[in-house]
């Protein structure tokens, strides 16, 4: 084992003038925009503590060595993606819906067409509708409410809810089952 004094002249002597000639070998063998003063330093310092050991026989011959296998390593290095980045990543696109915007998306034109067909209602229609399935009231509320029976507020709630179902649906055919409110819807829509 070498002592600091000796080790430090050795190095002095025989490695700090090989700088240029390494220096260059950094630079052709590393990828662009490596840090070449890091990359020099760490070189220098695995030098170093193996030094302390033994010295070498031909200085220059292992540093170039050093410096060979010290790049080789890091590119080895800079090409394995750590497990636990692969693990966060696989977290990560857990999280990720990549279908809610396309959903919010179609719920707010299913609730457009939705507002549409309610709106396309007669007037009293339209109002048992909205007090029934959007205020949630009962049938004799409602009934009470707009002073009007309770058949009446039954036929009025199924009448509506069948007109924006077959709205929403498209299906003409069904439409004319309800002929006051399907023939009004139609001509709110031609």
């Amino acid at each position: 084992m070498n002592d600091d004094k000796t080790l430090h002249a050795w190095f002095d002597r025989e490695i700090f003038p090989l700088e240029r000639m390494l220096m260059a070998f950094i630079r052709r063998n590393s990828p662009a925009g490596t840090d070449l003063a890091d990359v020099r330093q760490e070189i220098y310092e695995r030098v170093f503590v193996a030094a302390r050991a033994e010295m070498p026989r031909n200085p220059q011959g292992y540093l170039i060595t050093v410096a060979r296998n010290f790049l080789i390593d890091r590119a080895r290095r800079a090409r394995i993606v750590s497990v636990e980045i692969f693990a966060d990543l696989e977290d990560a696109s857990n999280d990720v819906d990549i279908f809610a915007t396309e959903r919010q998306l179609n719920a707010r034109d299913e609730l457009r067409r939705t507002l549409d067909a309610v709106s396309r209602l007669p007037p009293r229609c339209r109002e048992v509708v909205r007090l029934r399935k959007v205020e949630g009231l009962s049938t004799r509320e409602v009934a009470e409410c707009l002073g009007v029976s309770l058949s009446t507020v039954e036929k009025e709630t199924q009448s509506g809810i069948r007109a924006i179902v077959d709205f929403l649906s498209g299906d003409d055919s069904k439409a004319s089952r309800l002929p006051a409110v399907s023939r009004l819807l139609r001509r709110r829509q031609g």
